[in-house]
């Protein structure tokens, strides 16, 4: 799902137990979001999130003290309108053409 809001674009992942890819061990979901300007290359990049979302490229699952969590996947994603790049936000000039490329 995509919220447009002041010039950008708020992805919203929700991600539930669905299947199991670890069988026999449970695993939390979560809700994660991610960032994009509401331009026409935000918005084409926000269909190719969506397609790799949809075929299951978006996420992975991982141990955290103990524990099997849904975490990002290999596909960079801002989660931050500010911050800059370090923390994973906008100013990026890179990151549209840098995620079009791993997509």
């Amino acid at each position: 799902e995509a919220q447009h809001s002041r010039g950008c674009l708020k992805c919203i992942f929700s991600y539930s137990k669905v299947g199991d890819p670890r069988p026999g061990q449970p695993y939390k979901g979560g809700n994660f979001y991610a960032f994009l300007p509401d331009n026409r290359e935000g918005r084409k990049t926000a269909l190719l999130l969506k397609k790799a979302f949809e075929h299951g490229l978006t996420f992975q699952i991982k141990s955290c003290n103990g524990e099997e969590r849904v975490t990002w996947g290999l596909i960079p994603h801002k989660t931050s309108w500010d911050g800059g790049k370090a923390r994973s936000g906008y100013p990026d000039a890179q990151y549209l053409r840098e995620v079009c490329t791993v997509l």
